[in-house]
């Protein structure tokens, strides 16, 4: 048997391992592109940074729901961020218990120079998608999947008592 044929074989238990190894793969590609031009940038930033480009200042939680991801991803993007001096805090003038973020000055430039790569970058995401048969779509109804049912709840329902 081929290594070829036994991912195949694997891939509904690997799913992960896999969907792990491209996300590696994109992220490691699209550093190069960022490398090849000088840019210090981490790829993790691009969902925050664009969002308070867009949208102006934001909470954590906000980012977090905006994104669909954890509160704890947004936070350890933010520390980055904030380290990088890309990005600061202040307090919400309507809620002064709520903390937004905005970008700083060095953000707002740094964003503007970034936006024609990140453009490039959505059309040639946008491209493979094509060459692909759209696993875009397919990735949507996996995760409507798990959303429906979690794979913890699946495995469970299949293990007897016992284990």
């Amino acid at each position: 048997m081929t290594k070829e044929s036994l991912r195949r074989q694997a891939s509904g238990a690997a799913i992960g391992a896999r969907l792990r190894r491209l996300s590696e793969r994109i992220d490691r590609e699209a550093n190069a592109v960022y490398a090849a031009r000088g840019i210090d940038f981490e790829q993790r930033w691009y969902g925050t940074l664009s969002l308070l480009d867009e949208r102006g200042p934001l909470s954590v939680t906000e980012i977090a729901r905006a994104l669909n991801i954890t509160h704890v991803a947004v936070s350890q993007a933010r520390r980055s961020l904030t380290a990088a001096g890309l990005i600061a805090s202040t307090l919400d003038p309507a809620d002064g218990r709520r903390r937004t973020l905005h970008l700083t000055d060095a953000g707002a430039a740094f964003v503007a120079r970034l936006w024609p790569l990140w453009d490039a970058l959505n059309a040639v995401g946008d491209a493979i998608n094509r060459e692909a048969a759209d696993p875009s779509a397919a990735l949507d109804r996996l995760e409507g999947a798990l959303d429906r049912m979690s794979l913890s709840e699946r495995v469970e329902r299949l293990l007897p008592r016992s284990i």
